[in-house]
């Protein structure tokens, strides 16, 4: 399964969304701009989309709010990377609120993106406060924690929300 995703205005991206109203897709915005979400197991209908490969997907596109967790990984770092998240707890399945997870693989630049969507906001933050979030965050800091790997990350990672326009 791919994502694909395409930033523009609101008004854009609606009749976008409308055009292929068979595709899954969620239309999102932050302060800035909108952007459209395609996830299918074909190609873009999108003219010059940010690809991704699906490495984890648990739960339909969805929710009101959407965390986006952009981690820059050098090409050596990728496999440790991976591995890091195919040992991941699971425990934010069980979040009160959580609605999907994708763990997204980029296929043309360095930047994957774990993507979360919740019902809303609160439910996110929730579960930044919850003992699920510190259990999977656990390591953060520490001598065995991915975080500590600096070789493996060529610049900071970065966190972007968003909202869910609603369709129609």
């Amino acid at each position: 399964m791919y994502v694909f995703m395409t930033n523009g205005t609101i008004d854009y991206l609606q009749r976008l969304r409308s055009q292929y109203a068979n595709e899954r897709m969620l239309l999102v915005y932050d302060e800035d701009n909108g952007m459209l979400i395609h996830e299918t197991e074909g190609t873009s209908v999108f003219h010059e989309p940010r690809p991704y490969e699906v490495l984890d997907a648990v739960g339909p596109l969805g929710g009101s709010f959407v965390v986006c967790n952009n981690i820059p990984v050098t090409d050596e770092g990728r496999p440790l990377f991976e591995h890091r998240f195919q040992q991941r707890a699971r425990l934010i399945e069980k979040e009160p609120g959580f609605v999907a997870i994708r763990v997204l693989r980029p296929l043309k630049s360095d930047t994957y993106v774990i993507m979360t969507m919740w019902e809303n906001e609160s439910a996110f933050r929730r579960w930044q406060q919850s003992k699920a979030y510190e259990k999977a965050h656990e390591k953060r800091g520490t001598e065995k924690a991915i975080d500590q790997q600096r070789s493996i990350f060529p610049r900071p990672s970065y966190v972007t929300t968003y909202a869910v326009v609603k369709e129609g």
